[in-house]
């Protein structure tokens, strides 16, 4: 599943850690891979980007297997992004089946996990299309705000344009929305809106706004397990139970 939305800040990068820890809660047999050259969700999982030897760039380079560069994280496998994923752009652009490599790279470890998130960067650059291309299902975070869900559309005319070209079964499972203030009519009219605007559903309750979140990465630790029973951490246990197919 690619966790995708070219506008950046709102919030790709906390829901794949999130979600990824309450489907870990589930059972769930978990990959995160980071493929923003940003590395937010590697560091957000305790790693040092800038002290790994080795990381996904190595693999979209071809000097390296995904198994290589695999690194656990409490119960999480993680491939994990460095600043040189940056430079994986020019190099992606001259190779044959570019859209292809980081599907083909993570083929060989599907048999080991239940659910691989990808955390997509915030671009429709050649990063994000590998990540569409190798999942089955997106998933689009957008905070509640006029200019947070901007772009969503260009997001959507991408896919589009993924299923006609490299991946026809990719499908759009749903938006969460992200950095919701329930205090404002306009967040309550920008998430009103969602679901006609888009014609995707909006999975599970808004996830709200929080210092708890801003605390959690620099601890090297997700919501759920910073503040485990604040509203957050339930708002993404619920979404979760919705992926993993249970009752919410």
């Amino acid at each position: 599943m690619a966790v995708a939305n070219q506008k950046g800040g709102v919030a790709k990068t906390t829901t794949t850690h999130s979600l990824g820890v309450a489907l870990a809660e589930l059972g769930e047999r978990i990959l995160l891979v980071d493929l923003d050259p940003q590395a937010c969700l590697t560091y957000s999982l305790g790693l040092d980007p800038d002290g790994l030897e080795r990381s996904l760039h190595d693999v979209l380079a071809g000097r390296a297997e995904a198994a290589d560069v695999l690194v656990k994280a409490g119960d999480l496998g993680v491939i994990p992004a460095t600043i040189d994923l940056a430079g994986a752009e020019v190099h992606l652009m001259s190779r044959t089946g570019r859209e292809h490599v980081l599907g083909r790279a993570l083929k060989p470890l599907l048999p080991d996990y239940d659910t691989v998130l990808i955390d997509c960067p915030p671009s429709l650059g050649i990063l994000t299309i590998n990540g569409l291309t190798a999942a089955a299902e997106v998933l689009v975070p957008l905070q509640c705000e006029t200019l947070g869900h901007r772009g969503v559309g260009q997001l959507l005319d991408t896919v589009d344009d993924v299923r006609s070209y490299t991946n026809p079964k990719l499908k759009v499972v749903g938006l969460v929305a992200t950095m919701f203030d329930g205090r404002t009519r306009h967040a309550r009219e920008v998430l009103d809106d969602l679901e006609g605007r888009y014609g995707l559903p909006v999975l599970g309750p808004p996830v709200p706004k929080s210092v708890r979140f801003a605390e959690a990465p620099g601890r090297g630790r997700s919501i759920l397990e910073h503040a485990p029973r604040s509203a957050g951490a339930e708002a993404y246990r619920t979404i979760a139970r919705l992926l993993h197919g249970q009752p919410s």
